[in-house]
């Protein structure tokens, strides 16, 4: 179409663009980055549940085959007066069934910084080892793969540990929710620090909420008894 000023399209009264035009092109922008950060934060969801439990599976694993290959290796002769070695940062300990979690065990590693435990449950290092009289004390985190669903460890429930020649079972006689400062709960005798210990004793210590931290959901439990692994597995893994 002609006009004073030259030629123009017959539709460029329909494309102007408008208030309403400008504002309607804003507004579906903003949807879509809307959508996009959906699902952006649906991804990582997805990976924080399957992607996270995905690699403590394998990482597991490893620790599992780890574990054999010490146990089943031979032990030479040491002087009776040598000191028997310390676990190291990261080592495997033992295994640890909890089967109101989940039926298969968790390998549990020696020390509980965020490295040692993100991809096991760890011993705190300074408190007894499985079946010594004192506090077995182990931290796990509360994600999907490790403690999820400690909540549902109640008392009455048994808990097993596995190490190269024994197995020792523990009966839960607590599940309580702690500040987390509260360190007493993995102290020789929970809740008394200094206190002499008498009893062989089990402590689970977790965050709590889930996906939160500002609690700690504390599990003990007390050895029932002992079973050496020549009887084979224990009647409460069956």
């Amino acid at each position: 179409m002609r006009t004073d000023d030259g030629y123009r399209s017959v539709y460029a009264e329909l494309t102007r663009p408008t208030v309403g035009s400008v504002i309607r092109a804003g507004i579906r922008t903003f949807g879509e980055l809307l959508i996009t950060a959906g699902l952006v934060v649906l991804f990582f969801a997805a990976y924080e549940v399957w992607g996270k439990t995905a690699a403590i599976n394998d990482r597991q694993d490893t620790l599992n085959q780890g574990i054999d290959q010490a146990w089943a290796a031979p032990v030479g002769p040491t002087p009776s007066a040598a000191p028997t070695a310390a676990p190291y940062p990261g080592s495997a300990v033992a295994r640890l069934y909890v089967q109101k979690m989940r039926k298969d065990p968790w390998v549990v590693v020696e020390g509980v910084t965020p490295r040692d435990i993100a991809y096991a449950p760890g011993h705190y290092p300074t408190s007894a080892g499985p079946g010594k009289v004192g506090n077995f004390s182990v931290a796990g985190h509360r994600s999907p793969g490790i403690w999820w669903d400690m909540e549902r460890v109640q008392p009455g429930d048994t808990v097993v540990v596995e190490t190269k020649d024994t197995w020792y079972i523990y009966t839960v006689y607590q599940n309580v929710i702690v500040k987390p400062n509260a360190v007493e709960v993995v102290a020789p005798v929970p809740g008394q620090p200094g206190a002499t210990p008498t009893r062989t004793l089990l402590t689970l210590t977790t965050c709590n909420p889930k996906l939160d931290n500002y609690e700690r959901m504390v599990v003990h439990a007390e050895l029932a008894r002992t079973q050496p692994k020549t009887a084979g597995k224990p009647a409460e893994l069956e």
